[in-house]
């Protein structure tokens, strides 16, 4: 359950408007009946929507004493006695949903805080929050509804479309985002991207990054993940687009719609990515490649070469899935041999 210290609450809630919400069929006479709130099937009670996406949770389902369940037509049949079947196309979509009924987002309390630092011609527009020792630059642009949390910094001529969440201790700078955006605590955008050049004494001279990041509606940035920007062109995030906590994005890299980028994966600079790729925890891609839309690389993966449309990759060096498979049971057999026994000295 969610603890009411940390997490608002709507609660109750009619079981129509959590149908409504869901997008769900209920059975009739039961539209009336309201819940508390949402839980896992396990921990629900009487009051309390849970959720089943597949069978494999079956059993968990029939032993469930939640008062309503969002599940999947073919599996409705198998919900106890007194619980409501909620029947969807897509349970966690419409729990997702739900749970957002329940447990909406702060709202905002419009304002600049005393100690915020504002700069000259910055343009902020209806209903922004600006707290505690936040940092606006000179000429920066926000559209409505933004949120700027406790220190976090929006840097000279930076802009952000409505309804951005920047929040504590997130830096931006050299960046235009669109509607919707949200950098999570410690996000840092457009720093200098990772490039130089050596001398023949052995020093290095560092590329002055002279380019931007571009972010698309509602892209979501991590806690601690950082997006460098372009040396002479723009790193971009496309529409959608999602980074875990703690991922690196090189300079020059862009990314098409939707894609996904797990917690610590590093993409080198000048790599690009199609719309709906999915890379998964601590993958490394080195520059300049290029992946397929709706590519899908697989956890701690090496990737050192292009990776076609709709493949999926695995292993260091990154190989079609099939492959690595094939390759880790190749060496787990290698490796359950016996080894030949010693000959005496002297035998041949």
């Amino acid at each position: 359950m969610a603890d009411p210290r940390f997490h608002l609450s709507s609660g109750p809630q009619p079981l129509a408007a959590i149908a409504a919400a869901a997008g769900a069929r209920i059975e009739e006479g039961v539209a009336a009946r309201s819940f508390r709130g949402v839980a896992p099937l396990a921990e629900a009670g009487p009051e309390d929507i849970a959720f089943l996406d597949g069978r494999k949770h079956l059993d968990a389902l029939r032993a469930s004493a939640a008062g309503a369940v969002l599940l999947t037509a073919e599996l409705a049949a198998s919900v106890p006695p007194g619980c409501a079947a909620l029947v969807v196309a897509s349970p966690q979509l419409a729990f997702a949903r739900v749970a957002a009924l329940f447990h909406p987002g702060p709202a905002l309390r419009p304002g600049i805080h005393p100690t915020a630092s504002i700069g000259a011609d910055v343009v902020l527009g209806e209903g922004c929050e600006i707290g505690p020792h936040a940092v606006i630059g000179d000429g920066a642009e926000l559209g409505a509804r933004c949120l700027v949390g406790p220190h976090a910094l929006v840097g000279p001529g930076v802009v952000f479309g409505d309804d951005a969440r920047i929040h504590a201790h997130a830096s931006v700078i050299c960046c235009l985002a669109g509607h919707r955006v949200t950098l999570h605590h410690g996000a840092r955008i457009g720093q200098e991207g990772f490039g130089f050049a050596p001398t023949p004494e052995g020093r290095f001279v560092t590329i002055p990054q002279l380019g931007r990041v571009i972010l698309g509606d509602e892209v979501e940035v991590g806690a601690n993940s950082c997006v460098d920007r372009g040396a002479l062109g723009d790193t971009v995030l496309g529409p959608g687009t999602r980074l875990d906590n703690l991922v690196q994005i090189g300079h020059n890299v862009v990314t098409g719609r939707g894609c996904v980028i797990v917690a610590q994966v590093g993409i080198s600079g000048s790599t690009r990515l199609g719309d709906y790729v999915t890379i998964a925890g601590q993958a490394g891609l080195t520059g300049h490649l290029s992946i397929g839309s709706k590519a899908r690389i697989g956890a701690q993966a090496g990737v050192q070469g292009d990776v076609a449309p709709g493949q999926d990759v695995t292993g260091s060096p990154a190989m079609p899935v099939k492959d690595a498979l094939r390759a880790a049971l190749y060496l787990r057999k290698l490796g359950a041999r016996k080894p030949a026994a010693a000959k005496p000295p002297g035998e041949d």
